[in-house]
């Protein structure tokens, strides 16, 4: 079931949205705005999610509340890598949050927080205990990043690949489980209590679907987060694929993140590009809406009372 959907992924980062062709974010802030109000006449119970802001950036954040974003959704995402790439420290997890909440005056939804083994299993168990000791009754949602490592042979989602050294060696290493289907030794301490989420996305007719699920619920996992690319949906068999998805993941309580522009509704041919028009972005995500989360799907549950949603 759909518990909430989310509106873009990392628009803060190049690599998923080019602000080169938008340096005051006025277009995102448009589309965003414009898909939510599509949203809402859809389904007005539905909750709606600011796509996860990469590195948890208040400054970001003031941005998007200057604008008038944050009166459109309902939470606020936040992304957090500190162990890897962010340039703060895993201790300063509780004071982002806190930070991030004032700002924004919305609850703080964790939708990705990890820690790449890329140097040694060691640190990524550590990376686990630890955020999670840090992060536990501060969110009502964390979603760990990843279940599943990236295969080798598949391309990281970032602008620049080998160029980044071993920044981008590390997209390759956060998850709980090998590529060979080992688990590491953050798997054994992922909590069975159904308190944390996952994060994993699936690649276009991902043949990991099947394994994944199985392991999600191994791990009792309740809730996870996952995505629609509004750039695959223009590909044969595109909506078999997001149906068998969606059907896949129906044992869980699913954050839907809506992103990745179609290269021929964007200013440029790619898909971090802002759309040439809101109203293309806000089509899709009405088609999604009225597909897997129209409001006759959908009773009022307790986490919609708790982000103050309206009937």
């Amino acid at each position: 079931m759909l518990e909430a959907i989310v509106l873009w992924n990392e628009p803060n980062n190049l690599s998923h949205w080019n602000f080169c062709l938008d340096p005051g974010w006025q277009r995102f802030a448009d589309m965003v705005m414009y898909a939510s109000s599509t949203i809402r006449s859809i389904n007005a119970g539905l909750p709606i999610v600011l796509g996860g802001v990469s590195a948890c950036d208040c400054d970001f954040l003031r941005l998007m509340s200057n604008l008038g974003v944050l009166d459109h959704v309902d939470v606020v995402g936040v992304h957090g890598f500190p162990l890897d790439w962010n340039h703060w420290s895993i201790d300063d997890w509780p004071s982002k949050i806190e930070e991030a909440a004032q700002v924004s005056g919305k609850p703080v939804w964790v939708l990705e927080a990890g820690a790449s083994s890329f140097g040694a299993e060691e640190v990524a168990a550590f990376g686990l205990k630890r955020t999670l000791d840090l992060l536990r009754r501060k969110v009502d949602r964390i979603h760990w990043y990843s279940l599943l490592d990236l295969p080798a042979t598949w391309p990281a989602e970032t602008r620049h690949k080998e160029a980044e050294g071993s920044s981008y060696y590390r997209h390759f290493y956060l998850g709980l489980i090998k590529e060979d289907g080992q688990p590491k030794l953050s798997y054994k301490n992922f909590p069975r209590d159904g308190s944390v989420g996952i994060c994993q996305w699936f690649h276009f007719e991902d043949p990991r679907l099947d394994r994944a699920v199985q392991e999600l619920k191994n791990l009792n996992v309740k809730y996870i987060r996952t995505g629609l690319s509004w750039a695959d949906f223009y590909r044969p068999n595109a909506i078999s694929w997001f149906d068998r998805m969606l059907n896949a993941l129906e044992p869980f309580d699913v954050s839907l993140t809506l992103c990745f522009t179609p290269g021929h509704l964007g200013i440029e041919s790619h898909h971090t590009s802002p759309p040439r028009e809101s109203a293309h972005f806000a089509e899709f995500a009405a088609w999604a809406i009225n597909r897997y989360a129209s409001c006759d799907q959908r009773p009022t549950s307790d986490l919609q009372k708790e982000v103050g949603l309206h009937e």
